[in-house]
């Protein structure tokens, strides 16, 4: 089925939202997750964003939503996705994953939805708590925390290049602050998870001098200007200060000693949709 077909980037963000505030009048939690998440937490960057040319299409950015909620309101995302709203459930997906994820099909076939329980399960894991109302999707609205989005982005064992340019655009952003989460990337947060999975965190800082060195690139291409790249290369920097200096659990120093010997992250396939 086709994905984001024949939609802007600005269609796209509106039924991005319309799930979302669609949710939230049914008091379901529903966060945007991925690129369409950076670009509307970080409208004021969305020209550096496009210039970037994230899927180099012309108008279109953006191919599918991403979304997470808690597994405890699955009936209650599903009553909203196929009763309220007519989209079509994969029933193979549904058979075969289920119980951590579905997807959907707009009515139309323009685009597909991706919808997460609990955690984001890739390379490495995510979560964000099981019980409506204590977990971490409260903490920011239309989109997951800041921080969270950047750790999923770097979380990722074999980054590509337009994740790259989703890591710039967030930092370029936002400003670091420690132990925030609104219109902030709370580093704390970010520090406390890695200092506990020492695989997760290689990748981590592996993936922060690969967007670091990006970044360079794209201003030495004029893609991007000094400001652009001085202020991510700071970021970039107190980030992976932080994260090495941070203290680590037994857990972490354990598995640090066997380092690069064993693999650290999980192989992901790409589902066929």
């Amino acid at each position: 089925m086709p994905s984001g077909k024949g939609l802007s980037d600005e269609l796209m963000i509106s039924e991005a939202l319309r799930l979302v505030e669609g949710a939230n009048e049914r008091g379901i939690a529903l966060r945007l997750l991925g690129a369409l998440a950076i670009r509307i937490h970080s409208q004021e960057y969305g020209e550096l964003h496009r210039k970037l040319s994230r899927l180099e299409i012309e108008e279109r950015s953006f191919s599918d939503i991403d979304l997470i909620g808690y597994g405890k309101q699955r009936k209650e995302i599903r009553g909203l996705m196929e009763k309220d709203l007519g989209f079509q459930v994969s029933r193979q997906f549904l058979l075969l994953h289920g119980r951590e994820r579905l997807l959907y099909y707009h009515p139309k076939g323009l685009y597909h939805v991706d919808i997460f329980f609990d955690k984001l399960g890739f390379s490495h894991d995510l979560h964000f708590g099981s019980e409506p109302g204590r977990g971490r999707l409260e903490l920011d609205y239309p989109t997951i925390p800041l921080a969270d989005l950047l750790l999923e982005k770097i979380q990722i064992h074999e980054i590509n290049e337009k994740d790259i340019k989703d890591v710039m655009v967030l930092l370029r952003a936002h400003e670091l602050e420690g132990n925030v989460d609104k219109d902030v990337i709370n580093v704390d947060y970010i520090v406390k998870i890695l200092a506990d999975d020492w695989g997760f965190w290689y990748d981590a800082k592996t993936n922060l001098g690969k967007v670091l060195e990006f970044s360079r690139a794209c201003y030495e291409r004029g893609l991007i200007d000094r400001n652009d790249h001085a202020n991510i290369a700071v970021k970039i920097n107190k980030l992976i200060r932080l994260i090495e200096e941070g203290p680590k659990s037994e857990r972490w120093r354990k598995r640090a000693k066997l380092g690069t010997r064993k693999q650290w992250w999980r192989d992901v396939d790409e589902i066929v949709r």
